[in-house]
């Protein structure tokens, strides 16, 4: 029994009322799809110093570094992140159900750090799951995150067995901790087995912040070939302004189901305050986040991207024990594609969400 089993259901989703602006539909999940996406791989994170974030995450997350290398005069590296004599040093840990990528890029040893805001724009944070008797929380906490939600416990928003809270990590990115308490864990089969694996974290999202909610959801569900299953409206909601620090906050938001019951993307407009407009142009090798999609055939999926118009940086490239790309979606957010080279490699979703 999977313990992550109806676990998508504890979100904030959960609480809010539906609008159907866009054309929703309830069951769709990633397994609807006519393209070779098989879900979300990974979670990255370009970070500035990668034996401080690793030291921070691995305090609080537990996971298991499997991979951890450098990479220099690579041309196909080069190639894949759009860059030029690129040196980069990776950590991969292993969620029981994703992977974390870790990146330290040596052209941003100068940039300066900022914190990411719950209203964004961009791919603002992704989400960290635990049971309550085991506090994801406490153990973020002790590992030193700088709090968004004031005060000094995670905030349960309607009595149904969830607490939230968001924070930031030693570089200003933002995540979100979310505790379950026995009854919904017991639901989601949650059981003895998996505790004595100690899976006692997992990942969940892929959460975007965009001034044109509507706009970016066409998107996504022009590349990942299926529909969202639910999209909804949050105005002034003391609770949620509480989890954001926010005032007033009024708020669009939007969710595609991906593979495995606990893992979404999340899309959130914020009208008050308002969701600015991104004017850059983000490079692969950018400090915060991006993620990756999975696929079964990479050629196959870069040129049905070419034919949907989307912003390719580079085409299929063979690097580490995978066929990658990048693209940028309409915001400008940082996403690639990536098909595994091994087979039962350990980096593949279908090793995922079970015991080894």
């Amino acid at each position: 029994m999977h313990f992550l089993k109806s676990l998508a259901a504890v979100s904030l989703s959960m609480f809010i009322s539906s609008v159907e602006a866009m054309e929703i539909d309830k069951t769709a999940t990633i397994k609807d799809t006519k393209t070779t996406i098989m879900g979300i791989n990974n979670i990255g994170l370009s970070v500035k110093n990668l034996d401080q974030a690793l030291a921070f995450y691995q305090q609080a997350t537990g996971f298991e570094v499997i991979k951890r290398e450098k990479v220099f005069a690579n041309s196909q590296s080069d190639t894949l992140y759009g860059g030029e004599d690129l040196e980069y040093e990776v950590a991969t840990l292993k969620a029981p159900n994703m992977l974390f990528e870790l990146t330290e890029f040596a052209i941003n040893k100068n940039v300066r750090l900022t914190d990411m805001l719950p209203q964004g724009p961009g791919m603002t944070h992704t989400c960290f799951q635990s049971p309550k008797a085991n506090s994801g929380y406490n153990k973020f906490v002790a590992a030193g995150a700088r709090l968004i939600t004031p005060g000094d416990r995670p905030i349960d928003l309607g009595g149904y067995g969830v607490t939230y809270a968001y924070g930031h990590d030693p570089e200003g990115n933002m995540f979100e901790m979310e505790q379950l308490d026995g009854k919904i864990l017991a639901n989601a089969g949650y059981d003895k087995a998996w505790q004595v694996l100690d899976h006692s974290m997992w990942m969940t999202q892929v959460a975007f912040a965009t001034p044109d909610i509507d706009k970016l959801m066409s998107f996504y569900q022009d590349v990942l070939g299926m529909k969202p299953y639910r999209k909804a409206e949050i105005v002034k909601n003391a609770k949620i302004d509480r989890i954001t620090n926010l005032t007033n906050s009024d708020v669009l938001a939007g969710w595609f189901k991906m593979d495995g019951p606990s893992k979404m993307m999340e899309f959130w407009q914020f009208r008050t305050p308002k969701t600015e407009v991104f004017t850059g142009k983000r490079k692969a090798s950018d400090l915060g986040y991006s993620y990756s999609l999975e696929v079964g055939d990479i050629q196959k999926e870069y040129q049905r991207l070419m034919t949907l118009g989307v912003d390719l940086i580079s085409a299929p490239q063979q690097v580490g024990g995978f066929w990658q790309m990048y693209a940028r979606d309409l915001d400008g957010n940082i996403f690639s594609l990536r098909q595994i080279i091994e087979t039962n490699s350990n980096y593949s979703i279908v090793s995922f969400d079970k015991p080894d």
